[in-house]
């Protein structure tokens, strides 16, 4: 099983006082518990399904945010635990039906769900998983059920465009970004406001939690597609060049086709990258080379900066404590973690 403090050595948290560490990590250990008894099933093949992805362990980001977010109010609060639990498993559900859409043959080193119990099982335990976690959500009260229901729909608006890719016209990276604000924000959104509101915190203090979860969860998903071209190890999780052998238009992908540099290397990556995936192994190569000296991925940095920094400022409104200084901390580790 993998120990709450082992994903969050990847997050690069940095905890300031040991008492939150204490606290936060009290809080995990516990969602780590709750989420395998969670997803148990009448039917064995059901509980081993859906038990797969937990198993495999993971980050835990957005049952951490609930934990760092009740830190405003009250950590020790009954319900902090099952609103990271709802939050987790909603992410897992989408996860299911991710690897059937990307017919995605690994996830997190392990065999993926559809590739292990074909398609149709795959999904069917990911629409398993949200009921799961709408189940916990009504023991959390009606605004709870409201508010991931709406989370919902807004992971499915951004898989949708995501699917149907940019409206003719439309600018690309601005589609882009919005497909990650649906995708990835929003739910880090309301993970940090789950844990404001079952914390007990101030409605300011909410609002706050909630705009730093959207903008740090964006920032987050854009340093990982960065780290599938810059990193040299399996840092992000996959073989780095991945995306790019999957023709997924990442923003240095993006931004290298919406250049007008006239260099010999600029031109040569647009005319590599215009063609679609990249599967031809010296190709991929070359590619992934001119990208990681390229201007694009320079900019997509800087726009990695820019959404740490305004998560960093959406803190403001919140007590200057070790809490928010270790949110804090996130927003330097994710501004730093692709240079």
């Amino acid at each position: 099983m993998v120990r709450p403090a082992d994903g969050l050595t990847s997050i690069g948290l940095d905890f300031v006082d040991a008492q939150v560490e204490a606290s936060v990590l009290g809080v995990l250990a516990t969602v780590e518990t709750e989420l395998r008894a969670s997803v148990a099933s009448a039917d064995p093949l059901v509980t081993e399904a859906a038990r797969h992805l937990v198993e495999a362990g993971g980050k835990r980001f957005r049952p951490l945010l609930v934990a760092l977010g009740a830190q405003f109010g009250d950590p020790t609060a009954a319900q902090v635990v099952p609103a990271a639990v709802v939050m987790e498993l909603t992410h897992l559900a989408t996860l299911y039906h991710d690897d059937v859409m990307d017919e995605a043959p690994v996830r997190r080193g392990a065999p993926s769900a559809n590739s292990r119990w074909t398609n149709s099982v795959a999904i069917l335990v990911g629409d398993y998983l949200f009921a799961r976690a709408a189940d916990l959500a009504a023991d959390l009260g009606t605004e709870a059920v409201r508010l991931q229901a709406r989370t919902f729909a807004r992971l499915v608006h951004g898989q949708i465009a995501e699917t149907v890719g940019p409206r003719a016209g439309a600018d690309p990276v601005a589609h882009y970004l919005h497909v990650i604000g649906e995708k990835t924000g929003s739910l880090i959104a309301t993970s940090a406001r789950f844990g404001g509101m079952f914390g007990n915190a101030s409605p300011e203090h909410i609002a706050a939690l909630t705009g730093y979860g959207e903008t740090i969860g964006v920032a987050f998903q854009l340093s990982d597609d960065l780290l599938d071209i810059a990193s040299e190890s399996t840092q992000s999780g996959k073989t780095p060049g991945t995306d790019l052998r999957e023709g997924v238009p990442t923003l240095p992908v993006l931004y290298a086709l919406a250049s007008d540099d006239s260099d010999a290397a600029s031109v040569r990556l647009r005319d590599i990258l215009s063609a679609g995936p990249v599967t031809e192994d010296d190709l991929h190569a070359e590619a992934l080379g001119l990208l990681r000296e390229s201007p694009a991925l320079k900019r997509a940095r800087e726009t990695v900066r820019s959404y740490a920094e305004e998560a960093r400022q959406q803190l403001s409104p919140l007590p200057d404590t070790a809490p928010r200084r270790a949110m804090e901390s996130l927003c330097d580790f994710i501004a730093d973690r692709t240079s």
